[in-house]
């Protein structure tokens, strides 16, 4: 059903923005930007929207470290995002500095460079450039938006345009 964008919130009491919230943040990780953004469209002022937060916080339901993890490794998987770009999503959204590092540590290992590479290879496989250097060029620039390093992005272009032995 569709709200009435004329129509006025509703205001909630405590009791009731708390089990609202609850819910809310059973669902999915949240930051607490975000609770705290929902707490205010519930008609809740900033005392009762932090004891809130703090609550929530107690009871394991809102953890920021968590959501951190989560949105790193998400984002790594699904969109193929790198670290750059996962770390200026994260402070956009309010997060610590010690989360998006917590948060950044999900992406170590091997599974980072080899989605690397995947990403260079089904994108190499599709680019239309055949002037090597502007061909390099392109798949470079590709990865830098997609927010990996420089340094794995020459590493991953070196494996896969190199001559075979």
């Amino acid at each position: 059903m569709f709200k009435n964008p004329n129509q006025a919130p509703k205001n909630y009491t405590p009791g009731e923005a708390l089990q609202k919230i609850a819910a809310f943040c059973a669902y999915q990780e949240r930051t607490h930007r975000e609770v705290a953004d929902k707490l205010k469209s519930y008609g809740l002022d900033e005392d009762e929207a932090g004891e809130i937060i703090i609550r929530l916080g107690r009871e394991k339901l809102l953890d920021e470290e968590r959501y951190a993890q989560a949105y790193a490794r998400g984002k790594h998987r699904t969109n193929g995002w790198g670290r750059r770009r996962i770390k200026l999503e994260m402070k956009a959204k309010g997060l610590s500095d010690y989360c998006i590092k917590s948060g950044l540590k999900e992406l170590e290992g091997e599974e980072y460079y080899a989605k690397l590479k995947q990403l260079l290879e089904q994108r190499n496989a599709r680019e239309k450039e055949s002037h090597p250097l502007k061909r390099k060029m392109k798949l470079m620039a590709y990865l830098n938006q997609k927010g990996y390093e420089s340094d794995l992005i020459q590493d991953a272009l070196g494996e896969l345009l190199s001559p075979e032995d």
